[in-house]
């Protein structure tokens, strides 16, 4: 699937540069992976502010402002860390919009949840949206699924901004 709503890079970029607004990634099961798949587009450099590879507990509370006492009470892998970490990486890195992965990339479970289990959020101005994920396969395909899923959530959120009277 191509387009913002199907998470397609080149569109992602192309719709932020037309905004004049720009994106940072928040990265923990995928490590990198997410950004990485943006600046592979050419000009990406106008829209991306830059990654935080936060896949310590301890470095999401430091460097992304994450509550310690959420990840007492939850742990890593949840919605409301998911979400912490999008507006976190936005509000540091200055960006318009700020995407966050975190899960279980397997083989084995991992803070009681299975492997596959992975939360992505996109945080903006006015909110933040989160999607919870149980994708099927090896270390690899959860991470891709992982990056697969926050842009095209990042896709839907700009695509509704886009389609707003």
């Amino acid at each position: 699937m191509t387009g913002l709503a199907g998470g397609d890079p080149r569109s992602l970029v192309d719709e932020l540069r037309r905004r004049a607004q720009s994106v940072a990634f928040a990265e923990s099961l995928t490590g990198g992976a997410l950004c990485a798949r943006v600046v592979d587009v050419p000009g990406a450099s106008d829209v991306v502010r830059g990654g935080v590879v936060a896949y310590a507990a301890d470095l999401k509370s430091a460097l992304l402002g994450v509550d310690q006492v959420l990840i007492a009470a939850r742990g890593t892998v949840d919605p409301g860390v998911a979400e912490a970490m999008a507006q976190g990486v936005r509000d540091r890195l200055g960006a318009s919009y700020g995407v966050a992965t975190t899960g279980v990339a397997g083989p084995g479970p991992s803070e009681g949840k299975p492997a596959g289990t992975a939360y992505v959020a996109v945080a903006w101005e006015d909110g933040v949206r989160t999607l919870g994920l149980a994708l099927d396969g090896d270390r690899a395909a959860v991470r891709a699924g992982s990056v697969d899923a926050a842009l095209g959530l990042l896709g839907e959120v700009l695509d509704e901004g886009r389609n707003a009277p």
